[in-house]
């Protein structure tokens, strides 16, 4: 079973690809400006080069740009602790800017990782395990927009979902995408007459238990405001790790 450290190493390591910096360089005490890249062993949500990321673990702060950004950047952050750059306050000033390039800020992603030991899950409910290659007929439903990409895609592929089933009919489906070979992001949907009944938790922490036996670092994410999506990671074992976001162009 892998262990905290070695979780956090990992996932730093993926990251260092990402903002091009030094693994080590997200827990320094001074904030870090890099030269924006596209790196081939990035998690593959974009295939274009972000403008601008950043990213937090709670302490400095990791912000790799496009090098004409650089000279803003160093005056807009010299004098702030690097978590504290993620405040609304500094994301205006930081959206004022971008915008002169035709940028502007996407949603802040908020990263769980998850504690290195298996939990003991019972539960009564009628579930069902998707391989890979039965997921494909799920693709385009949309009550799955979080447990599922939105479509087969070869560089991140929907390797592993379960399912709540009332009878015939979904309750729930809990998916993970593999957004790097060692880093697979679980996503949950939950139909709404079925909520309240800790469905959502049951699958994660299924599916989340699963993955640690295939070999890989399950992860989460969701926005600032999701409550809900909160208690169900930090009821199925996850914890905080760290805080990212990016620019988006402004379409014309």
């Amino acid at each position: 079973m892998i262990g905290r450290k070695e979780i956090y190493e990992k996932v730093k390591t993926q990251l260092s690809y990402e903002f091009n910096c030094s693994p080590d360089d997200f827990f320094k005490d001074e904030n870090i400006i890099t030269k924006a890249v596209l790196h081939e062993k990035r998690r593959k949500f974009s295939n274009d080069e972000f403008f601008l990321q950043m990213a937090t673990f709670g302490n400095n702060t990791v912000i790799s740009a496009n090098e004409k950004f650089h000279p803003w950047l160093r005056e807009w952050q010299k004098d702030n602790r690097g978590f504290w750059l993620f405040e609304q306050n500094h994301f205006f000033e930081l959206e004022t800017e971008l915008r002169k390039y035709g940028y502007k800020m996407n949603l802040s992603h908020h990263m769980f990782l998850p504690k290195a030991e298996l939990l003991e899950i019972n539960t009564d409910l009628k579930i069902k395990w998707l391989e890979q290659k039965d997921i494909t007929p799920y693709y385009g439903r949309k009550e799955f927009p979080n447990a599922l990409c939105e479509e087969y895609k070869p560089d991140r592929l929907d390797v592993l979902a379960v399912i709540a089933q009332d009878g015939d009919k979904i309750m729930g489906m809990a998916g993970c995408s593999a957004d790097s070979p060692e880093m697979w992001q679980i996503g949950i949907d939950v139909l709404p007459e079925y909520r309240g009944r800790k469905i959502g938790t049951t699958l994660v922490t299924l599916l989340r238990n699963e993955c640690f036996r295939r070999g890989a670092i399950p992860y989460y994410g969701t926005s600032l405001s999701n409550l809900g999506s909160w208690k169900i990671a930090l009821a199925s074992g996850f914890e905080p790790a760290w805080v990212e976001t990016e620019s988006q162009e402004i379409k014309k």
